[in-house]
């Protein structure tokens, strides 16, 4: 695939949080008990800050007052969200939203939908638009339907992630004796350099904290890391024209690549417990100093603490990835977050009315503000705003360079993936791995035979 840069970006800052405990307890699905039959029914994931849903109904506020139609807004939590979804579509029932966005979609639901002809093109909202946008960002929301027998804009960008190493800074000073500086640069040291501080990290803070905050577990946040694992070992698992590309020829660097991520477990330097994390489980171990660096799709760690400038600026960091073993500089694979329009909804032109309201530059910059900038702006000049420039923030600056090399996720080439997304194939393995139930080269096996079967079944 070609290599994408985002150019014309400065120095910005962002944030974010971890998703509320108290969210699981909620109802699932709040609806507005005075929507009508005619109302633009929106489904939103829920914010994993107040301000996110706040800010997208105002916006909601101010579309109505121009548009006079009326909206039924639910906010569902992320563990409800893509399963409500599927109900209302293989129930058939005719509470199936016009307006549906989920953090994960992305990886999961929309490349499937837009496949089976279930979304409506969005050509018309974006190309007014399109010159806001950087290539790689609108190549992330470009699907093959299969109906349709075409490529089209099936969704609109509203923010995008890559894959950030977080660590604490003071602790690697104070019980370690190393800082910033001292980190090396070569994937090999790199690595090297997290699992050898490990004893020493143990011997000052005790054996309850552990080096390397790496997920083992059937949560997403596996998936995302080996992804980009995958990517700097240089293994194409798809080729261009979006076939299985892992055969005999590269099957030895898939093994190393398991093998490397799985080694920081296996080694004793993760947590017992990343076996059994779910998406916030790498946040919480980081965040509860019992890991002194994780690996993360978001900048959801360190933004949880952006009201502590202490703990934001000097004590935690972001560190740059190390170049690829092979020496070259690392890609990065990025994720556009983005909202859909179901081919069931009953009000599609006010369905795209709303989302090209939504996505216009000083909506879409007040609602990644409002979500306190866990994701990435997906226009150039939305960094522009004060909100997002803070020549002290690491975090934004390492996150934002990280912008300029990057390659969309497989399942824009290939909607098949999703599904390998969807059934977790490598949380699969490495949790089978930890477990003590396959070693590397059984874990391969595994993998490109369950990989092999999803093709054959979508064909």
């Amino acid at each position: 695939m070609k290599r994408r840069t985002f150019s014309q970006l400065s120095l910005c800052a962002l944030g974010g949080t971890l998703i509320s405990c108290s969210a699981a307890k909620k109802n699932p699905i709040t609806p507005n008990s005075n929507a009508s039959d005619k109302s633009l029914k929106i489904w939103w994931q829920e914010g994993f800050y107040p301000e996110e849903i706040d800010t997208l109904k105002r916006i909601i506020e101010d579309w109505k007052v121009q548009s006079q139609v009326d909206v039924d807004l639910r906010v569902i939590p992320q563990k409800d969200i893509l399963a409500a979804l599927d109900r209302a579509l293989t129930q058939g029932t005719d509470d199936i939203p016009d307006i549906f966005y989920s953090g994960s979609a992305d990886l999961t639901t929309i490349p499937r939908l837009a496949w089976n002809g279930g979304l409506v093109d969005v050509s018309d909202v974006i190309q007014p638009i399109e010159n806001y946008y950087t290539p790689n960002v609108l190549e992330g929301v470009n699907y093959q339907n299969k109906i349709a027998a075409n490529r089209s804009y099936y969704a609109v960008p509203l923010m995008q992630s890559a894959i950030h190493i977080h660590y604490w800074e003071d602790l690697l000073i104070n019980a370690v004796g190393e800082r910033r500086v001292t980190i090396p640069k070569d994937w090999q040291s790199f690595w090297d350099f997290w699992q050898n501080v490990h004893s020493t990290l143990q011997a000052n803070q005790g054996s309850d904290i552990y080096s390397v905050g790496m997920p083992m577990s059937l949560s997403l946040d596996t998936y995302n890391n080996f992804e980009q694992f995958l990517e700097a070992h240089n293994i194409e698992v798809l080729d261009e024209s979006g076939n299985f590309a892992i055969t005999a020829s590269n099957r030895e660097a898939f093994v190393n690549a398991i093998e490397d991520y799985a080694s920081f477990f296996k080694d004793g330097t993760v947590p017992p417990d990343a076996v059994n994390w779910d998406n916030t489980g790498n946040n919480v171990s980081l965040l509860s100093r019992k890991s002194l660096m994780t690996v993360n799709h978001t900048l959801s760690a360190p933004g949880s603490q952006r009201s502590d400038s202490d703990t934001y600026y000097e004590k935690l960091a972001t560190v740059e990835w190390p170049s690829k073993p092979d020496g070259s500089p690392m890609r990065y694979v990025i994720e556009i977050k983005q909202a859909v329009i179901l081919s069931q909804s009953t009000q599609p032109e006010a369905a795209k009315d709303f989302l090209a309201f939504l996505a216009q530059p000083q909506n879409l910059s007040a609602y990644t503000k409002g979500a306190q900038g866990r994701y990435l702006p997906v226009m150039p000049e939305l960094f522009e705003d004060p909100f997002w420039k803070d020549p002290q923030d690491t975090h934004i600056s390492v996150a934002v360079e990280q912008l300029q090399n990057t390659r969309p996720a497989y399942q824009v080439v290939n909607p098949a993936y999703g599904e390998v997304a969807g059934q977790n194939v490598w949380g699969q393995i490495m949790n089978k791995i930890a477990l003590g139930e396959l070693d590397s080269n059984a874990a391969a096996d595994e993998a490109i035979q369950t990989i092999q079967q999803i093709f054959s079944d979508w064909q």
